[in-house]
C-alpha cells in the first residue's frame, strides 16, 4: 500500500483546570477517509476517558468547528459542521488543528499533521478499519482528576502500608507479608 495515511500527533495541552507538562501525548495513523468523530473516539479512548458521552469539538486553523451535530441538541454554534459526515481528507500535511473533549472539564488537545503520508503496513503490520495510536509517551491523567478509587476531591490521600506491599496478597514473590521460615 502506498503511503497515503495521515500521522497525527495528538499532545494533551490542559484539562480540569490544569496545564499539563512535560505534555502527553499518542501519534495516530489515519485514513483519510476516516470521520472526525472516528478520530474523536481513538484520541478519547488512547487518552484513557472511560465516559465517552461527553461533547466534543475539534477547530481546525481556519477557525471551523467540527462536532457530532446529533449530540448538541440543535445547540451547536453556526457554522459547525457534522463530525459524522466531515472527512479526515479535510486536513494538510504540516496542519495543527485543537481537538477539545467535554466541554467542562475542557481537556484541550493540539493536534498536527505530519508532512509525510505513512504506509499503515509499515508503521502497524495491517490496515485498521479505524483511526489508532502506533507510539505514545507520557503519564495520563483521570478523566475526573481522581487520584485513587473513591477520591471525592476533599479527603486526604491514604497512608502508604507501614510496610512497602503488605497489602498485597503474596502472589509474586515481592508483594505481601514476607514469610520467615
Amino acid at each position: 500500500m502506498a503511503r497515503t495515511w495521515l500521522s497525527i500527533r495528538v499532545e494533551l495541552v490542559s484539562g480540569h483546570g490544569a496545564d499539563l507538562w512535560p505534555r502527553p501525548g499518542r501519534v495516530f495513523a489515519a485514513a483519510r477517509s476516516h470521520s472526525f468523530t472516528q478520530f474523536a473516539t481513538a484520541i478519547d479512548l488512547a487518552f484513557a476517558r472511560r465516559d465517552q458521552a461527553r461533547l466534543h469539538l475539534f477547530t481546525l486553523p481556519d477557525g471551523a468547528r467540527v462536532s457530532p451535530l446529533d449530540w448538541w441538541d440543535d445547540e451547536a454554534s453556526d457554522g459547525t459542521v457534522d463530525g459524522h459526515a466531515t472527512k479526515l481528507s479535510r486536513l494538510q500535511e504540516g496542519e495543527q488543528f485543537a481537538y477539545v473533549f467535554d466541554m467542562g472539564d475542557a481537556w484541550a488537545h493540539l493536534c498536527t499533521v505530519a508532512e509525510r503520508r505513512i504506509d499503515p503496513l509499515d508503521e502497524l503490520g495491517a490496515i485498521p478499519d479505524r483511526p489508532v495510536p502506533y507510539w505514545g509517551w507520557g503519564s495520563l491523567p483521570d478523566q475526573y482528576a481522581r487520584r485513587w478509587d473513591g477520591d471525592d476531591g476533599e479527603s486526604p490521600i491514604p497512608k502508604r502500608p507501614a510496610r512497602g506491599r503488605s497489602d498485597l496478597p503474596p502472589i509474586l514473590p515481592w508483594w505481601g507479608e514476607r514469610r520467615r521460615g
